[in-house]
C-alpha cells in the first residue's frame, strides 16, 4: 500500500477534504481521539444571502475529555430545521434537486452517535462524487493509542504498510519531512488550488462546505477538480 492519509471526521467539509481522500490509497478517519469543540468536526459554512453562514450538528452535553466516538447528537436535534436552512439557501441553485436529495439522506440518517453520523456522511459524498478510496476507522488499526502527533501517524503508516503519508497543507508546521524519512516514510502535503465558480452573485465566497460546490457544479466538474485541482508538495 503506497499512500495513506489520516484525518478527523468533519461535517460536510470543503472540497479539499475529498481531494485528500482521492489522492491516497487508504484514508483513515480518526474516531478514537479527543473531540475538539473549537474545530470543524460538527459544523461548517454554507452560502446564505451572499455571505457565509454556519450550519452545525448540536451535541448532547458531555465531558470535554471524551473521544469523538463517544459523543452523541443532541436529543432535540431538529433535522428538518437544518434541511430548511439548506433549502432556503440553495433552492434556486442549478444542481439543487440532486444535491438536496443527498443532503436529505445525510441529515436524516438516524444514528445519534456523532462519529457514525459523520462517517456515513463522508461515505455518501464519496459515493456521489465517485471517490473510490478505501476508508477505515482508526480504532480498526492496532497501534499504541497513547501515541500522539507524528508518532501516532507513523505508527499507523507502519501498521498498514504505507510508504507515503499525505497530509493537509496546514500540517506543514506540525510535521517534519526528515522525521518521517528517518522512519522510512515519505511525507507530502496536499495544497488545493483556488476553485472559483459562479454562485448567485459576486463576490465569490470561497472554501465553503462541499454542499456549496455540489449546488453550483456538475458531478463531472467536481470529480475533475478532486482528481486534478491540487498540488502535492
Amino acid at each position: 500500500m503506497s499512500r495513506l492519509a489520516v484525518m478527523q471526521p468533519y461535517f460536510l467539509p470543503y472540497i479539499g477534504y475529498f481531494q485528500l481522500i482521492g489522492a491516497v490509497d487508504l484514508f483513515i478517519v480518526y474516531d478514537n481521539i479527543k473531540y475538539t469543540k473549537k474545530g470543524w468536526i460538527n459544523r461548517n459554512r454554507i452560502l446564505q444571502n451572499g455571505s457565509d453562514a454556519p450550519i452545525s450538528l448540536p451535541l448532547k452535553r458531555a465531558s470535554d475529555s471524551l473521544d469523538i466516538r463517544d459523543r452523541e447528537l443532541a436529543a432535540d436535534f431538529d433535522r428538518e430545521k437544518l434541511l430548511r436552512q439548506v433549502a432556503g439557501a440553495y433552492r434556486k441553485a442549478p444542481y439543487f434537486a440532486e444535491t438536496y436529495a443527498l443532503v436529505e439522506r445525510i441529515v436524516r440518517h438516524e444514528d445519534h452517535n456523532l462519529f457514525h453520523f459523520l462517517r456515513h456522511s463522508i461515505g455518501q459524498v464519496c459515493d456521489r462524487l465517485g471517490v473510490r478510496t478505501e476508508i477505515k476507522t482508526s480504532s480498526q488499526v492496532t497501534i499504541d493509542d497513547r501515541l500522539k502527533g507524528a508518532d501516532r501517524v507513523l505508527a499507523l503508516c507502519k501498521a498498514v504498510g504505507a510508504q507515503t503519508y499525505v497530509n493537509a497543507i496546514g500540517g506543514a508546521d506540525l510535521y517534519s519531512k526528515q522525521t518521517f524519512k528517518n522512519e522510512g516514510v515519505d511525507l507530502m502535503f496536499i495544497k488545493a488550488r483556488p476553485f472559483e465558480y459562479h454562485q448567485f452573485s459576486d463576490p465569490f465566497v470561497p472554501w465553503l462546505s462541499i454542499i456549496d460546490v455540489m449546488m453550483f457544479n456538475s458531478d463531472e466538474a467536481i470529480s475533475t477538480r478532486i482528481t486534478d485541482g491540487f498540488d502535492l508538495i
